[in-house]
């Protein structure tokens, strides 16, 4: 008597059909960024930058010191930030080139342009809620420690009825009236806070558009951390008539500029609106991103 034996049932997976969209390439991306340890470190550590160097610069502030902007004071820490925050903008790029996955990336999305579109989206999402969040946190706790360190009931009592009278004070004397610390109804506090968070988010945009040009990971930090804090230093020890026509265009000055509510220290020299410097650091970064776009196509992964 001869057995029948079934032949096992076929156990292929269904692939799916048509090309792959944006949909699907944003969810790709957003499980390779959140698959990896380096995204969630450097998060931690952009926030410990921000937060912890706001406490520190405030908490110790003496009572009878002068703060000229209380805000400026409690973002201070995004100076900082702003170089753990690249790292992760260049990793986003860099880590598939590092570890030659973007082999696969490609061949499962062979529209390059679309893979950059994704990874822009995801990122940018991602670096605008972070750094929102923590643009507002450090300004909360600045203001705190400052409030804690000045509190003056007759300077609190004055500004009451400064308010009250409706009477418009220079910042400075603001300041000086709210017993050192700001508020986010006070006049520029909100657009500063907020701008420190996008000052913060687009440069790890413009991170992102270094790394997929230069493809190496060392290479774009080092390039990142030159724009971002060597060529400052080169164009404030230029003669003064170069150093306050060309300061103005730098992206620190302009971040400076962003979470400062009446303009930036007198170091920087002239310098453009806030807004107006922010629409100059958006269009740095969408020429950047625009090139690796060029770049990513025209090239072998």
């Amino acid at each position: 008597m001869t057995a029948v034996v079934e032949a096992p049932a076929s156990f292929e997976a269904e692939l799916p059909t048509g090309r792959v969209g944006l949909r699907r390439a944003m969810a790709a991306e957003w499980t390779k960024l959140w698959s990896v340890r380096s995204t969630m470190w450097t998060l931690v550590a952009t926030g410990l930058a921000v937060v912890g160097l706001c406490a520190l610069s405030t908490g110790t502030v003496s009572p009878s010191d002068i703060i000229d902007d209380p805000t400026r004071r409690s973002l201070i820490g995004i100076f900082l930030g702003q170089l753990i925050f690249g790292v992760l903008g260049v990793l986003v790029m860099s880590a598939e080139y590092g570890t030659g996955t973007i082999r696969a990336t490609l061949s499962a999305v062979p529209r390059r342009p679309l893979v950059l579109t994704a990874k822009v989206l995801v990122f940018g999402v991602v670096a605008v809620v972070v750094s929102e969040i923590l643009a507002f946190s450090a300004f909360a706790l600045g203001q705190a420690l400052l409030s804690a360190k000045h509190a003056v009931g007759t300077s609190a009592a004055v500004a009451q009825r400064v308010q009250q009278l409706g009477v418009k004070v220079p910042h400075n004397v603001q300041a000086v009236l709210s017993g050192g610390s700001a508020s986010l109804g006070q006049s520029g506090v909100l657009r500063a806070v907020v701008g420190g968070g996008l000052y913060l988010a687009v440069l790890g945009l413009l991170a992102l558009g270094l790394a997929t040009i230069i493809r190496h990971t060392a290479g774009a930090i080092s390039t990142f951390v030159g724009v971002v804090l060597v060529l400052p230093l080169i164009v404030q020890a230029l003669p003064i008539s170069i150093s306050n026509a060309v300061a103005r265009y730098l992206p620190a000055n302009i971040g400076l500029v962003m979470f400062s509510t009446h303009g930036a220290p007198d170091r920087v020299g002239p310098a453009f609106s806030p807004w107006t410097g922010f629409a100059l650091l958006v269009l740095y970064t969408v020429v950047t991103l625009g090139l690796g776009c060029w770049v990513l196509v025209r090239r072998d992964a």
